[in-house]
C-alpha cells in the first residue's frame, strides 16, 4: 500500500506523482491514465450478477511503462485484450492479485506496446459490495426485482474494472441489456420517454471520477418536475416523490444565481427502495435518494439541495483523494444551506446549521485526534472513515466562518471563482488553499490570519470562537426542555404542536443520556412518538427510549429497523439495543429477519456494532 506523505504547509500544489499515491487505490495514473470508458452490461437478475465488457481508453504518461494496473473487487475476469486505433484486438497477459480486505484485487495487465484501448470481459459477484439486488417482495410495489449501485467510496471496482480513485476522471458511454418492462437509469443523461424494450444506452460527456459511476434497474416510472428535472420511482411512490420534490427547478435556478450555470444538462432524482444505505448520492444527472425524506411537508428536502449542490462542489470540483473529502462534503453542506435559505427562509437554514454544529460538538471529542482534522493524515483511515461529521459539519462551519469574516458578497464572488477555476478537476486540500490565500485571505487583509485557516484545516477539534447562528425557536425549545426535565412543565404543555422535523430533532438530540424512564413515557403519552413514520424523529426517539429501559417501544423500534436500511437512521437504534444483553439478543433476532433487505454496507456496519458489543461483554 502506497501512502501519502505528510504535506508541507508552504507549497500546496501537488504534482501528478503525488496524486498517484492514493492509499485507497492500486492505480498508477502517473504511468497511464484512463480517459474514457465504453461499458457494455447485461443485467442478470436470477444470478444477481452483471455480465460486463469494459473498454478503457488510455493516456500513457510514462514512455517506459509496461503495465496497466486496475482496481477490482471479487470480479471474475474472462479475458483481457488490447484494442488498437483501427479496432483490431489481441490478447494481453494479466494477473489478478490475492484480495486485500479493503482494496480488493489489483489487476495487472501486461501492455508494453501501449495500446490505445484495453478491453476486459468479466462477471460480477452476487455479493459485490457496490451492488444490491432486491427480489420483488423487497420493493415498494412488489412486482419486479430491483438492482442499484453505490460506488462511493471505493466500491465501483466491485462492478467495473477501473482506476478507482477520485483523482482520475473519465467520460463514459454505456449500453445495458435488461429484461423487458424494467427501466434502467445511470449517472448520465437519461431519456424519460425511453421504451421499456430491454435495450438502453447512456452518455456521460463530462469527465467524472469512478465513485460517481452509478446504475439502477427496476419497476420505475417517471414524473416530470420541471423543464430539466424529473423524478424516477416505483409507481406507488412517484406521485408522492414528485410532490415532495416539486421545487427542484427553483433549487437549480437559485444555485445558478449564486455559483454559475448548472453544467450537467439535466438534474433528475431516483427514489430508491428503503434499503438504500445513505440519504442521497450525488450521481451526475441522476441523484439517488432515500424514500425516508418523503414525509409530506418538504421539511427534509434539504437532502435534495445538498445533492444538487454537489453539482458544483464534488462533481464539478472534486476531492483528489478521500483524505480531502471535506472539499466535497463541507463545501456542499455550506452551499446546501444557502439554497435552503433562499427557498425556505433563514430560520430553517439556521436551524439545520445549528443541528449540524451541535451534533459535531457532542461527538468530535470522542474521535481519534487525526479524525478530528479536515485534512487528516490518511494512515490508518479507510476511505469510508473519512466520510464523517468532520468533513460535513466542520467543513461547512469553516466556510460559514469565512463568509462571516469577509461578508457574503465577497465570499460569494470567491466561491464562484473557485468553481470556475477548478471546473472538472480533482484537487487536493493544498491546491484549494493555494487558491484561497491570494483570492480571499490576502485580497482583503485583516479579516482572518493564515494561522487561523491552518487551525481549521489541520488542527483537532473546532476553534473556540467558531460562530454559531442564532435560532430564537431553538432557544425557546431549550427553555421548554429544561422546564420539562426539571418538573416545572408537563410534557403535554410543551408548545410542540407546530414543531417541524428539525425542531423535534433538536428537542430530542439534547435530552440527557439516558433520560429518566418516567420522562420518556410522559413524552410518548403526550405526543405519540412511538410508531412515527418520520424516520429522523423515530431514530432519535427509539434510541432514547431504549436507553431509558422502555421495553414497550421495542416492537415499533424493530419495525423501524426492518423498514429502513439507511445506515444513519438505523445504526443508532441497533447501538442502543446493543448496550444491554437482552437488547443485544433482541437486536440480533431483528437483524436475522431484516438482513436480506439491507445493503451490504448496512450489513457490515451493523455487524461492527454486534462485534463490539460481544467483545465488550467477554470477561
Amino acid at each position: 500500500m502506497r501512502l501519502l506523505r505528510p504535506l508541507a504547509l508552504g507549497a500546496f500544489a501537488l504534482p501528478l506523482t503525488a496524486l498517484a499515491a492514493d492509499p485507497h487505490s492500486n492505480a498508477q495514473p502517473d504511468q497511464v491514465k484512463v480517459t474514457h470508458l465504453d461499458l457494455d452490461l447485461k443485467i442478470d437478475f436470477p444470478q444477481r450478477q452483471l455480465d460486463g465488457r469494459a473498454t478503457l481508453t488510455l493516456d500513457w504518461k510514462n514512455p517506459a511503462a509496461t503495465t496497466l494496473v486496475l482496481d477490482t473487487s471479487a470480479l471474475k475476469i474472462a479475458s483481457v485484450e488490447a484494442v488498437d486505433e483501427a479496432g483490431k484486438a489481441s490478447a494481453l497477459g494479466y494477473a489478478l492479485a490475492a484480495p486485500d480486505k479493503e482494496l480488493g484485487s489489483a489487476l495487472t495487465i501486461q501492455a508494453p506496446n501501449h495500446p490505445h484501448q484495453v478491453r476486459i470481459v468479466y462477471t460480477t459477484s452476487p455479493e459485490a459490495s457496490g451492488l444490491q439486488w432486491l427480489n420483488p417482495a423487497q420493493t415498494a410495489d412488489k412486482t419486479q426485482p430491483f438492482m442499484f449501485s453505490q460506488s462511493e467510496s471505493i466500491y465501483a471496482r466491485s462492478w467495473v474494472p477501473l482506476q478507482d480513485s477520485p483523482a482520475i476522471r473519465f467520460t463514459y458511454h454505456a449500453h445495458v441489456s435488461a429484461p423487458k418492462d424494467v427501466r434502467v437509469a445511470m449517472s448520465a443523461l437519461n431519456d424519460a420517454k425511453h421504451p421499456l424494450d430491454g435495450d438502453f444506452s447512456f452518455d456521460q460527456p463530462h469527465p467524472i471520477p469512478s465513485y460517481l459511476l452509478a446504475i439502477a434497474a427496476g419497476d420505475l416510472t417517471v414524473r416530470e418536475t420541471g423543464p430539466r428535472s424529473a423524478v424516477y420511482a416505483e409507481p406507488s411512490v412517484v406521485g408522492k416523490a414528485a410532490h415532495e420534490f416539486e421545487d427542484t427547478e427553483q433549487m437549480i435556478a437559485t444555485a445558478e444565481k449564486l455559483y454559475g450555470p448548472y453544467r450537467w444538462g439535466r438534474y433528475d432524482l431516483l427514489v430508491l427502495p428503503p434499503s438504500f444505505p445513505y440519504g442521497g448520492m450525488e450521481n451526475p444527472d441522476m441523484t439517488f435518494a432515500t424514500p425516508t425524506v418523503l414525509v409530506g411537508d418538504k421539511s427534509l428536502v434539504s437532502l435534495v439541495s445538498h445533492e444538487l449542490a454537489h453539482s458544483w462542489s464534488g462533481n464539478l470540483v472534486t476531492a483528489a483523494s478521500w483524505r480531502d473529502i471535506w472539499l466535497n462534503e463541507g463545501v456542499t453542506t455550506y452551499v446546501q444551506g444557502r439554497i435552503t435559505e433562499a427557498l425556505y427562509g433563514k430560520p430553517l437554514a439556521d436551524e439545520e446549521a445549528l443541528l449540524s454544529a451541535r451534533a459535531l460538538q457532542k461527538s468530535i471529542g470522542g474521535m481519534p485526534p487525526n479524525a478530528q482534522k479536515l485534512a487528516p493524515e490518511p494512515r490508518g483511515m479507510s476511505a469510508d472513515d473519512t466520510l464523517s461529521d468532520v468533513a460535513y459539519s466542520k467543513g461547512s462551519w469553516f466556510l460559514r466562518t469565512l463568509e462571516q469574516r469577509y461578508g457574503r458578497e465577497r465570499f460569494d464572488a470567491y466561491l464562484r471563482g473557485y468553481f470556475d477555476h477548478f471546473a472538472f478537476q480533482s484537487i487536493t486540500t493544498e491546491q484549494m488553499l493555494d487558491y484561497l490565500k491570494p483570492n480571499l485571505i490576502d485580497k482583503y487583509p485583516g479579516k482572518m490570519s493564515w494561522n487561523e485557516v491552518k487551525d481549521w484545516v489541520y488542527d483537532t477539534g473546532v476553534p473556540k470562537h467558531a460562530p454559531l447562528p442564532d435560532s430564537p425557536r431553538f432557544d425557546r425549545i431549550d427553555h421548554e426542555r429544561s422546564g420539562f426535565l426539571a418538573g416545572k412543565l408537563a410534557a403535554d404543555k410543551l408548545d410542540a404542536k407546530g414543531w417541524n422535523t428539525q425542531e423535534w430533532m433538536y428537542f430530542l438530540d439534547r435530552l440527557p443520556d439516558p433520560t429518566p424512564l418516567a420522562k420518556i413515557r410522559e413524552i410518548d403519552a403526550a405526543w405519540h412518538l412511538t410508531g412515527t413514520p418520520n424516520a429522523e424523529i423515530g431514530m432519535r426517539w427509539y434510541s432514547h427510549a431504549i436507553a431509558a429501559g422502555d421495553k414497550d417501544v421495542w416492537p415499533a423500534a424493530a419495525e423501524h429497523m426492518t423498514r429502513i436500511g439507511r445506515i444513519y437512521l438505523t445504526l443508532p437504534v441497533y447501538g442502543a439495543f446493543a448496550k444491554t444483553p437482552d437488547g443485544l439478543a433482541f437486536a440480533e433476532a431483528t437483524y436475522a429477519k431484516a438482513k436480506d433487505g439491507y445493503h451490504p454496507l448496512t450489513q457490515a456496519a451493523i455487524k461492527t456494532v454486534f462485534d463490539k458489543a460481544e467483545a465488550k461483554a467477554k470477561p
